[in-house]
């Protein structure tokens, strides 16, 4: 007798790599997979620009504090409080190495770039930690190649990748499908197709979330 395949249940991550809140739900994501191996998840990236007007180049910290806060204390109790949050699930974020706030076009795009090698939850995690641990501008070709050729994809097709315009019209499309989603706050986890939640979910909710979609899919 041949027992049917496992139905690999489609679930959704939607988020922005300038988001901190979008690292620790990643990461916690991550982390599910890692413990619950026997779930069958196909995990699709999905790119939500918090920032889509923002110029190629980036913008000052400083300033976007300013826009986004409206004071420096302001700011320091929101950096204070997450650092405190990522610090226990074991990640180190570093606010004040962060000199530019980038635009994230180009890191959703290598994303992309990763996904038919497998390397896309990988190169993920690699960006994230670049930008909230190192300080590291994401939204530069250079910064973005070191860390694909650290993540094992071939720097020099990175570099052509990122210096075309492949990718740039479905990193665009995607963030306008998930609008159209009703998504207006990321991370947000869609699971099947269906059951949606948002924020940086503990892993035991989002394991709840994808085992009763599983059940709900088994074949009998």
């Amino acid at each position: 007798m041949v027992l049917p395949r496992p139905v690999r249940i489609p679930v959704e991550i939607v988020f922005d790599f300038v988001c901190p809140w979008c690292y620790l739900g990643v990461h916690r994501f991550a982390r599910m997979r890692l413990r619950r191996r026997d779930l069958a998840i196909h995990p699709i990236w999905r790119p939500f620009l918090l920032n889509p007007d923002m110029p190629r180049n980036g913008i000052s910290r400083t300033d976007y504090a300013a826009r986004k806060f409206g004071d420096e204390e302001r700011a320091r109790r929101f950096y204070a409080a997450i650092t405190d949050i990522a610090a226990g699930e074991g990640l180190h974020v570093d606010f004040a190495r962060i000199r530019r706030t980038p635009s994230s076009i180009n890191a959703h795009r290598l994303v992309r770039f990763a996904e038919p090698s497998g390397a896309a939850e990988a190169l993920i995690l690699a960006i994230f930690h670049a930008y909230f641990h190192d300080g590291t501008d994401i939204g530069q070709t250079e910064a973005l190649v070191e860390i694909a050729a650290e993540t094992g994809l071939d720097p020099v097709a990175a570099r052509s990748f990122l210096l075309s315009d492949q990718a740039l019209d479905q990193v665009h499309a995607d963030n306008l499908y998930a609008h159209r989603l009703g998504i207006n706050g990321v991370p947000c986890f869609v699971v099947d197709g269906s059951a949606a939640i948002a924020g940086a979910q503990e892993p035991d909710v989002l394991e709840r979330l994808i085992e009763l979609a599983n059940c709900d899919a088994t074949p009998f």
